[in-house]
């Protein structure tokens, strides 16, 4: 019985990955298409490359956007072979058809309301709120983000870099073929979304390093080692106060498994010690590699 829950366990957090991932495509995919499309607001992306080609062929935003990403997905696989994730496929894919589904059953001809910047930060925040799940479960929004991981493969170019080029080149097509306020609009938009992207790849590198003041240290030790696969670092010290031998514990771990040992330690020891700092750069085994 056991064995079989172990098994199971796996199967379980990939069932939740997924459920989480593709809440964040329909989160995603109803900013661009509810907000973004209608506006042709091209601040960058494949949806924002659709919006502008689909000025100029007889097909939809939603199906220039399916064979664009489409097109990368194939580029992506060939490139980047076993670097371009799974997750990432799956993201670009349902993305893009989670759009032509919205337009058979929604079609929309105009924007939903009057107020143009209103509708800009519904297609801004709803994206970056999706981009922000993804990161979190490791995957990306796909599309232009496979241009940015095919330009870093071959550059020093980091993937923030990368991105900007591609999308501002899209806001440059923007200002060219529509209005003015449309392409202010558009730049408004890549500035806001390249900044929500380096907070969140900043979130992604983000790690807690744990000070645990401890009376009974294997408990915590074992599911540091065994439950969240990392490691740590004891040695004896004595209270100032009470005069007493305790053990103190080092260990650094992701945003995520901090929430986990923190309430193992809350129900094994509550009357351990913890002290937590915040760090985006931790450099060894499992971690940053020296540069």
């Amino acid at each position: 019985m056991d064995t079989k829950e172990q098994a199971s366990q796996p199967a379980l957090q990939t069932l939740k990955e997924y459920a989480v991932i593709t809440a964040a495509v329909l989160i995603m995919d109803i900013g661009i298409y509810v907000f973004k499309f209608p506006n042709n607001f091209s601040f960058g992306g494949v949806s924002g490359m659709a919006v502008v080609i689909c000025r100029f062929l007889p097909f939809t935003a939603s199906q220039i956007n399916l064979f664009i990403n489409l097109l990368l997905l194939l580029v992506g696989f060939a490139v980047l072979g076993r670097n371009f994730g799974v997750k990432t496929a799956y993201v670009t894919v349902l993305s893009s058809v989670l759009l032509n589904i919205f337009e058979k059953l929604f079609p929309m001809a105009h924007p939903i309301t009057d107020e143009i910047m209103l509708e800009l930060c519904f297609a801004i925040i709803l994206p970056a709120l999706a981009a922000a799940l993804l990161f979190f479960e490791n995957a990306s929004g796909g599309g232009t983000d496979i241009i940015a991981m095919i330009i870093k493969k071959y550059s020093t170019m980091n993937i923030s870099t990368a991105l900007l080029v591609t999308d501002l080149i899209v806001v440059i097509l923007a200002f060219l073929i529509f209005d003015t306020l449309t392409g202010l609009c558009s730049v408004l938009g890549l500035i806001a979304k390249t900044l929500l992207i380096d907070k969140t790849i900043e979130r992604m590198k983000l790690n807690k390093f744990f000070t645990i003041i401890s009376n009974n240290p294997q408990p915590i030790c074992d599911f540091i080692t065994k439950d969240l696969n990392h490691s740590a670092t004891l040695y004896d010290a004595v209270g100032a106060y009470s005069d007493q031998q305790r053990t103190v514990i080092l260990t650094v771990v992701d945003v995520k498994q901090a929430v986990y040992l923190q309430r193992f330690i809350h129900d094994t020891e509550p009357t351990a010690f913890i002290a937590i700092t915040k760090s985006s750069e931790i450099i060894g085994k499992g971690f940053m590699s020296y540069i």
